[in-house]
């Protein structure tokens, strides 16, 4: 029996390189932001290559949740890589019982000052972090439990530790070559790729946290008091 493992984050985070780490398995098959085209297709979003996306990509959300209920053949792990902005309103939450849930968080001003020179006036959805906090309230209704949530701050700085963590908590046996991989693009990277993966695919395992000394811009600050009450919601039960 396959093991579906759902790992939300917003924007502007490690999740394609957590995404690497779990392909890099020999048990584990992934999936590159599956709703992506439904998402681009109801919001009307000008995003680089958005055309290819919509074409490329099933734009029916039920079609796309039976699919991610599915169970890949010879895999022991069915891990997907989920962006929480593009989980919108009407799409029903009731499938989220059926997948082990995690949550990717990243502080609020880095996501900020990430996401402003990609969008230069985002609004507080595209960031993703209200949404990943109404997530996880909702699978913590339905299970009862408080879900897995791990900070990429502490990926960067402890990889093995957090990872192998994570793996204990859904289920798998850590596996060191999730630590490094081979550079370069993937088939089962997004056709979205090309604009937004040049430097995941020069990575050959998780770059080192760094500290930045840049500001969150003037105009975005307004989010900020918000995002951060939202990510401090979270980061309360991360793993360390």
């Amino acid at each position: 029996m396959t093991t579906i493992i759902a790992m939300w984050s917003g924007p502007r985070n490690i999740s394609t390189a957590l995404m690497r780490a779990w392909e890099n398995r020999l048990d584990t098959v992934v999936v590159d932001e599956p709703f992506y085209g439904h998402y681009l297709k109801q919001t009307g979003y000008d995003h680089p290559g958005a055309k290819d996306i919509m074409a490329a990509m099933e734009s029916d959300w039920r079609k796309i949740v039976a699919t991610l209920l599915s169970s890949p053949d010879g895999a022991a792990f069915f891990y997907q890589k989920h962006m929480t902005h593009h989980m919108l309103d009407h799409i029903e939450r009731d499938w989220l019982r059926q997948v082990k849930n995690c949550f990717l968080i990243r502080e609020p001003s880095r996501v900020l000052i990430s996401l402003a020179k990609v969008l230069p006036d985002p609004t507080i959805e595209q960031t993703g972090i209200p949404q990943q906090a109404e997530l996880f309230r909702t699978v913590q209704k339905q299970t009862g439990s408080i879900p897995l949530v791990i900070d990429s701050r502490d990926v960067l700085t402890n990889p093995r530790r957090v990872l192998a963590q994570l793996c204990e908590r859904v289920g798998a046996p850590f596996d060191d070559s999730m630590l490094s991989w081979p550079a370069g693009p993937r088939d089962s990277d997004g056709v979205w790729a090309k604009h937004w993966y040049a430097r995941v695919e020069q990575s050959t395992g998780f770059a080192p946290y760094e500290e930045r000394d840049e500001s969150v811009p003037n105009h975005l600050r307004h989010m900020l008091d918000e995002c951060n009450a939202l990510y401090e919601e979270l980061a309360a039960h991360r793993l360390t």
